[in-house]
């Protein structure tokens, strides 16, 4: 671990600096906005960021986002790119992962009008708790998964729920690398993981995971806002969760073995919690599958929420559960092969996004055919109580960031102190007072989940805007929060 950290920041354009610091093999930038810059040194997120652009293959500079803050190894909002071309070079590092594998967002809009809703919202909101279960150690309500069942939903993904009948064909279009990544095999996945996962998968978990009804406030891009079915006054719904014990445990299992890796070739790092492998090596190509069994558990734990909000609309407003249309589903904790412009030649890296966002504008081949003239949905929730956004990614983004932003507001408050000092509030109530109707499985998680516990969004959207790597295309207000 580095504790001889010297640094300082240049500003080389609109919210964005360079961190000047000792021995990197890249440069390193922090997207910021001057307000947000101060909350960055109260912890080790730039010396994390240090670190990381001291890795090896990495072909650009590394980047935090406007909402970073310390993490493992990489920091949360941290973003960097590996060689994948040249397999001895490039790494990949479970630490800029994270141990939520695809933790992501998604969200869905219904046609009602947000004045029918809240006549209904306290109904809505504990028929929605019914089928969303939350919470340390929660169980899905809608599945109960053998473990060779748990494996083919690894493997196949969104296509095993479809074939199920808990997910659409149309479901499929607006998930990110359509609910599937390809090469999982879940004979890399410890019997330990599947025993966590096995009877999680529909379940929001605890932290800052959520189902969130929201009311669309404010429209930036009429065009683009319709393109993606949002509109003024009508209601959406927001899931936040990831692959739960099953993901945890996979990048546990793996820290050890690329421990194991770094010590038996004698491979000396400045922070042990930034492990890797080289993408030739048998560690890395078993990771890859493992993280990937994990990234398509995570699109299925989060369709199955999905389903339980169809379920819980259906049953309140009398609408059919199709009604409920999914947006986009994106991921914030992953590792993916891209095919990126580096030194104005294409080429193919491995890029980390950890408590980041992929944005990608439009003409990528990555998108489906009815986002491709606009670029894909960007979805950053807030914290609870305050707004969430949608965005579209930018090309100054492709350019910048390999098509990457924000992931939400980030944290500026430990857990520990949240509970402390907002354990004397009555935050519900609080809430309540603003319209806008809570349950949570555990009460701590009110007092940790506190508004006051993060960073303000609207400043992380104003940074991300400011650096033009993505524009706001709505913004949107809670009106009801299930939280674990």
């Amino acid at each position: 671990m580095d504790n001889s950290f010297n640094h300082s920041l240049e500003k080389v354009s609109n919210c964005v600096y360079r961190l000047k610091a000792n021995n990197t093999l890249q440069d390193a930038y922090v997207i910021s906005s001057e307000k947000l810059l101060g909350l960055l040194t109260k912890d080790r997120t730039l010396v994390q960021l240090s670190n990381v652009a001291r890795l090896p293959g990495l072909v650009g500079p590394v980047f935090v986002m406007p909402d970073a803050h310390e993490g493992y190894g990489f920091p949360i909002g941290g973003v960097a790119a590996f060689d994948a071309e040249d397999l001895d070079k490039g790494i990949v590092s479970p630490g800029g992962v994270g141990y939520d594998i695809n933790c992501g967002v998604r969200l869905a809009v219904v046609d009602l009008k947000i004045e029918e809703v809240r006549q209904k919202i306290k109904e809505l909101t504990n028929e929605l708790y019914k089928n969303v279960p939350g919470g340390l150690g929660s169980k899905s309500a809608k599945l109960r998964l053998k473990e060779s069942e748990l494996d083919e939903l690894a493997e196949k993904g969104i296509d095993y729920l479809i074939k199920a009948g808990f997910a659409t064909s149309e479901d499929k279009k607006c998930i990110e690398e359509y609910g599937r990544m390809p090469n999982a095999d879940p004979n890399y996945v410890s019997d330990e993981a599947k025993k966590r996962g096995k009877d999680q998968v529909g379940s929001i978990g605890s932290g800052n995971h959520f189902v969130e009804v929201q009311e669309i406030k404010e429209i930036y891009d009429e065009s683009i806002a319709s393109s993606f079915g949002l509109q003024q006054g009508k209601v959406c719904i927001m899931i936040h969760s990831g692959s739960r014990g099953y993901g945890h445990q996979v990048c546990s299992d793996y820290l050890k073995k690329f421990e194991k890796y770094l010590a038996k070739n004698s491979i000396k790092i400045l922070d042990k919690e930034l492990v890797y492998a080289h993408l030739s090596t048998e560690e890395a190509n078993s990771y890859l599958k493992a993280m990937a069994c994990a990234i398509n558990y995570a699109f299925c734990n989060r369709q199955l929420l999905l389903y339980g909000v169809r379920e819980a609309f259906s049953k309140v407003f009398g609408i059919d559960e199709l009604d409920v249309k999914l947006v986009y589903d994106v991921c914030h904790n992953i590792a993916k092969f891209e095919d990126h412009t580096i030194n104005k030649q294409k080429m193919k890296v491995c890029v980390h996004r950890k408590g980041a966002t992929r944005a990608f504008t439009k003409h990528r081949k990555e998108l489906p055919e009815k986002y491709y003239e606009t670029g894909q949905p960007v979805i950053i929730p807030g914290s609870m109580g305050t707004a969430s956004y949608v965005l579209v990614g930018t090309q100054t983004a492709m350019e910048l960031t390999y098509g990457s932003t924000c992931h939400g507001a980030g944290r500026v408050m430990s857990r520990h102190k949240a509970k402390e000092e907002f354990s004397k509030r009555d935050i519900s109530n609080e809430l309540m007072a603003k319209g806008i109707y809570v349950r949570a499985t555990e009460k701590d998680n009110i007092y940790e989940e506190a508004p006051g516990a993060y960073k303000d969004i609207d400043a992380v959207i104003d940074a991300v805007r400011c650096a033009n790597i993505c524009l706001p295309i709505a913004r949107n207000v809670p009106v009801a929060v299930i939280k674990g």
